[in-house]
């Protein structure tokens, strides 16, 4: 099946080679010089500035590599994030009174953003003003829920601390 002289299966080892004439033969680099050299001194009329423009897309392609190497390459600064800490023997209205200044907080930093995106909004012609009014009712609703919430907690939480007098002082918090 197969030939004394074939070093594939499929085949003789080397004439596949003759058929395959795309691939050029080993060049010397004398006579690629030389081939480099007859066709420069050729006068064509596109020859500068295809080389012009070659040089350049070269070096954009060094240089985009460059700055590539070069960015973000330095290791970030350490991020910092505070956290408060509180004392253990605070008592459940504290943090509850805290929560309703910390809600108070927020409400008047989501107002103010509110404020300056309606601004953009005016600049930019869009219609907000439906929306805002549909969306205010909303919050208040619900601002108003989580407020008498707080407020029922921070009751329970009054009467289990006057109920135990010492609670606040040994630094145990009541259920």
């Amino acid at each position: 099946m197969t030939d004394s002289n074939s070093a594939f299966a499929s085949g003789p080892a080397l004439p596949y080679i003759g058929a395959m004439a795309i691939f050029p033969r080993p060049v010397s680099p004398k006579s690629a010089m030389s081939d480099l050299w007859s066709y420069f001194r050729e006068n064509r009329p596109h020859k500068w500035p295809l080389l012009g423009l070659s040089v350049a897309v070269t070096w954009v392609i060094i240089w985009a590599f460059i700055v590539d190497a070069n960015t973000n390459t330095m290791p970030t600064r350490n991020q910092i994030f505070y956290v408060q800490s509180w004392d253990s023997s605070r008592s459940d209205a504290a943090i509850i009174l805290q929560q309703k200044i910390d809600l108070a907080k927020r409400e008047a930093a989501i107002e103010k953003k509110q404020k300056e995106m309606q601004g953009v909004a005016d600049i930019f012609g869009i219609d907000w003003k439906k929306d805002e009014a549909r969306n205010t009712a909303r919050r208040k609703e619900a601002l108003k829920q989580i407020n008498a919430q707080l407020d029922a907690r921070l009751a329970k939480a009054e009467a289990a601390e006057k109920s135990v007098p010492g609670a606040a002082q040994s630094g145990a918090a009541q259920p």
